[in-house]
């Protein structure tokens, strides 16, 4: 199985050692970061600091023309990744003999919505997710298009990975995230994803739905679950407490929402690139699920995009919907977390491997080579050194 292993910018430039370590682990490519929201990240080993804080989202590049006199444009990165970072880093990473994708996150963006807030998911509550750009709004739509098209073909890249490029929700941790004091399951999470900003709302309309009707069922279907009452989850659950023809409706206009997009992004990447260039995207095969893996159907996503990679946290049952689309040449990549003390199980990653290539992987992604401590980043090359 091919591997390869996320990096950042900061990871390497700098680092004069950090390119021939992350070959040494036995990956084949990297999955650089070209553009990525805000985060506080550890460089363990890095001989000029140890922690990297990157205020807010922003492109890892100097950005292009094309936004020249446009409101929603990408922000350019500060100290943490000043001028082309990103091509610094990639160009020490090939010199090692390695291969480089681009890491593109597009629908999280905490700066956006703080600086146009009209761009923002709105809940049935009237309360705006500043992390998560609504993509049914044309101009929002528009910005994500060419961030993806320009972002991911940076100079010497043969691939991209889109993260977010769908629907995000309340789940995204947040700062100091204080969210978690009443467990939702999926389907409370699915409601409290519902957006009703003016362009859903008329959405909504298309598909039958009343929107303040709609907003209130929301806020009293969710109400049970507020005083503890227990999630079913799933989209059973959903239909439980929404009732099935209103849940219908929401679903309806959301996936054709995510779906265009998905398509249009993709074919700009394709318009951008040259021959050859391998697109992918990060994925969950429910299309109900919102979030960095944005939910997706299995058998349209792999009749657009040339793969997918998906999360495998969990375990690995999220594979096989893929897989059983048959679609030759598809890349199923399988997501493992090999940071220790991020959650990860780098010591499990060899029977992981094996247990994802027989439901259907055909690459395996770790997740992640510079947050890594040195122990984790052994178990990997011991797990490498055995496929």
């Amino acid at each position: 199985m091919k591997a390869s292993t996320f990096v950042y910018p900061w990871d390497v430039n700098g680092d004069p050692e950090a390119a021939g370590r992350i070959a040494a682990l036995g990956v084949e490519q990297v999955t650089l970061a070209a553009a990525y929201h805000s985060t506080r990240a550890l460089t363990p080993r890095h001989p000029r600091h140890r922690i990297v804080t990157a205020e807010h989202a922003a492109v890892l590049y100097p950005a292009g023309d094309r936004w020249a006199g446009r409101e929603l444009r990408p922000y350019a990165a500060g100290d943490w990744a000043p001028g082309d970072a990103y091509g610094e880093a990639a160009s020490a990473l090939a010199e090692a003999g390695l291969e480089v994708h681009t890491w593109v996150v597009l629908a999280h963006n905490s700066r956006l919505g703080a600086e146009h807030p009209d761009t923002s998911v709105v809940n049935a509550y009237g309360d705006r997710y500043p992390w998560a750009p609504c993509v049914a709004q044309p101009a929002t739509r528009a910005y994500l298009v060419d961030l993806a098209a320009e972002a991911a073909v940076r100079p010497g890249a043969r691939g991209t990975e889109l993260e977010s490029l769908g629907w995000y929700g309340l789940e995204h941790l947040h700062a100091h995230d204080k969210t978690g004091g009443v467990r939702l399951g999926d389907a409370g999470h699915y409601l409290m994803a519902l957006c009703f900003c003016p362009v859903c709302r008329e959405g909504y309309g298309e598909q039958g739905l009343d929107a303040d009707e709609l907003a209130a069922s929301v806020r009293d279907a969710l109400e049970p679950l507020w005083r503890g009452a227990p999630d079913d989850g799933g989209w059973a659950g959903v239909e439980k407490l929404l009732g099935e023809a209103k849940a219908a409706a929401t679903r309806a206009w959301r996936d054709d929402t995510a779906r265009t997009l998905q398509e249009t992004a993709v074919r700009a990447v394709r318009e951008a690139a040259p021959d050859g260039f391998q697109v992918l995207l990060h994925a969950d095969p429910v299309t109900h699920h919102v979030g960095a893996n944005p939910g997706v159907d299995p058998e349209h996503i792999l009749s657009v995009a040339d793969g997918v990679v998906v999360p495998c946290a969990g375990g690995t049952g999220l594979l096989a919907p893929f897989a059983e689309q048959g679609r030759a040449g598809a890349v199923i990549a399988a997501n493992f977390p090999v940071v220790g003390g991020m959650g990860g199980s780098p010591g499990t990653l060899a029977a992981g491997m094996t247990e994802a290539r027989d439901r259907g992987a055909s690459e395996v992604r770790l997740y992640h080579a510079g947050l890594a401590s040195d122990g984790d980043l052994e178990a990997v090359r011991s797990a490498l050194s055995g496929r």
